[in-house]
């Protein structure tokens, strides 16, 4: 196999991401035929010669310690000829890049997270685009691509994982600086339903139904108790309201997850909560005063 062709998606960190070096079959199911293989490889990060030292004090103009560097190769098993890969890359760097970070993305952190619950840390994280150093398509021989090397490539634009205009209103709602202030300087409190409505939003975007449901039956409860004591803001009152209507359904979406994976319905229901739960959120964080 080693003069056959593959296409490949690959992500470039300025840090561990902490499965070791080697290469990883990726499989939807025991017994099915690999749709993927994952390369890991890593440079160590440098430091400099006085730092390593215990106990010296460093000079004030001590130089900073050169970061390490790990990539990640998603590589397809469907061998494919040169002019099919040279066409196939020339759509992606031009129409659909987009779409192949999203793809490479979500078999990348499928990747970590079943490694932060083999390794039982929970500081092992996922990943995105944004936080690349450099995210690149191509195809290779299949000696090449086992080594994270290519035959042609391109480097895509790290704005290729774009952001919504109504997600930017979104993240405008929540005047993230004024509170990041004010949450430092003792004027506000991170509250348990935000980093549950997180983490089911991290859930639903990379395809985890199950603990999308779960996580958002939960924040939704966290809510509806923590965000009472600012039912005097008419903005988060009403939705408050709203979000007590969404109990019920969320309560069988949760039992239906743990029972088996829920329905397409259901999801759909998580998602209209879990969008409620933030929308609620965002008022109560663009009618505070910091």
């Amino acid at each position: 196999m080693s003069d056959k062709l593959f296409r490949f998606v690959q992500f470039e960190y300025p840090w561990p991401l902490g499965p070791d070096e080697g290469r990883y079959l990726l499989r939807d199911h025991a017994g099915e035929e690999a749709h993927h293989v994952l390369v890991i490889a890593a440079w160590a990060t440098k430091v400099s010669r006085a730092s390593r030292r215990w106990g010296r004090e460093p000079p004030p103009d001590n130089v900073p310690a050169e970061t390490g560097l790990s990539r990640a190769t998603l590589v397809e098993t469907t061998v494919v000829t040169e002019p099919e890969g040279a066409a196939w890359l020339e759509q992606v760097a031009t129409l659909e890049a987009e779409a192949a970070i999203v793809d490479g993305l979500h078999l990348l952190n499928g990747a970590l997270r079943a490694f932060r619950a083999a390794a039982a840390d929970p500081f092992v994280r996922e990943v995105t685009a944004r936080q690349a150093l450099t995210v690149r398509v191509g195809f290779g021989a299949g000696v090449e691509v086992a080594e994270g090397a290519w035959t042609a490539a391109r480097d895509l634009p790290l704005g290729a994982e774009k952001q919504s205009s109504k997600r930017r209103s979104r993240e405008a709602a929540l005047r993230t600086q004024e509170r990041f202030a004010a949450v430092l300087g003792g004027r506000d409190a991170i509250l348990a339903c935000e980093e549950l409505a997180l983490r089911a939003r991290l859930d639903l975007d990379e395809r985890r139904p199950r603990e999308a449901a779960l996580q958002t039956h939960l924040a939704l409860e966290a809510a509806l108790a923590e965000l009472a004591a600012f039912r005097s803001q008419e903005p988060v009152a009403r939705r408050l309201d709203e979000l007590e209507t969404h109990r019920d359904a969320l309560a069988r979406a949760a039992n239906e997850s743990l029972q088996r994976g829920p329905a397409a319905e259901t999801v759909t229901a998580v998602e209209a909560a879990l969008e409620l739960v933030e929308a609620t959120l965002r008022a109560r964080s663009a009618s505070a005063s910091y």
